[in-house]
């Protein structure tokens, strides 16, 4: 095959690449949505459908960023690459979650936005790329600032449903999706097993931050830095509060949630204002 074949073949890949994985991260969501709300004949779909189409979308969607992030100059995590690598993350481990934990519902909520992100990254051509001199060590603090991300984000939905969930039986009207949950004790398990897991990787990703990196107060961190503390703060008050209050139900979300939108200001909302907007 000649060159220029090899560039248009290239060029192809890229073209359909992003629209198989979003296909597969809807039809992912789409399979979840009728085995849970759909008639009878639905309802028999198996399980295993929607656990192979998430894990062929995380697969794809993973090919495709190590073919737009990983450049010749470097590793590019511009805002929307940056995005759709969360994105892939949170699939990823929710995913793997699921192998063991009845949290695939929540592919209906998580997939569709993943799939947008996926559509801005390619259709994307900003750069930014990151600096590698730091080696393993800046590997160490991206991929547990990552996990950390997601986790987070993926208890967030469940506090979210767990809310839902909780009303519902309060009210007495355990009835359509609700029924399809696990039980409430179940959920709130889950839910603080990965609050207490994000926890943990949040708290390496600051120690590796602080330990490795030059100046995590430097000008470009600093807004990063104090909110993701500020964040580290929330959630370490609401697992005190879990484990000598008995926190749950409402409260439980209003912490989980304003613990996240603030980790989502520290991880997004700088760079977003220094990317795109100056």
């Amino acid at each position: 095959m000649t060159q220029n074949g090899r560039i248009c073949d290239d060029s192809h890949m890229q073209n359909i690449l992003p629209i198989t994985v979003n296909f597969l991260y809807i039809a992912a969501a789409i399979i979840t949505a009728l085995r849970l709300f759909g008639s009878e004949k639905f309802k028999s779909i198996p399980r295993g459908l929607v656990l192979a189409t998430g894990y062929a979308a995380v697969i794809l969607h993973a090919i495709l960023l190590y073919s737009t992030i990983i450049v010749s100059d470097g590793v590019n995590l511009a805002f929307f690459q940056a995005l759709s690598l969360s994105g892939m993350v949170i699939a990823l481990v929710l995913m793997v979650s699921a192998l063991t934990k009845p949290v695939e519902n929540l592919a209906i909520f998580l997939f569709p936005g993943i799939a947008f992100a996926v559509l801005f990254s390619a259709a994307s051509g900003s750069a930014h790329l990151l600096d590698g001199t730091s080696g393993w060590a800046l590997g160490i603090h991206v991929i547990a600032s990552l996990l950390a991300w997601s986790l987070l984000a993926i208890a967030s939905m469940q506090a979210i449903l767990l809310t839902i969930q909780d009303r519902h039986l309060h009210n007495r009207q355990p009835g359509g999706f609700v029924r399809t949950l696990p039980p409430l004790q179940t959920m709130e398990s889950l839910l603080f097993e990965m609050i207490g897991t994000g926890m943990v990787l949040l708290t390496l990703s600051l120690v590796s931050g602080f330990i490795f990196l030059e100046d995590m107060f430097a000008q470009h961190l600093v807004h990063k830095t104090l909110l993701s503390l500020i964040a580290w703060c929330v959630f370490a008050t609401l697992l005190y509060g879990r484990f000598k209050w008995g926190w749950r139900g409402r409260k439980a979300l209003k912490w989980t949630l304003a613990g996240f939108a603030v980790l989502l200001l520290a991880y997004f909302g700088s760079k977003a204002v220094i990317e795109l907007i100056l």
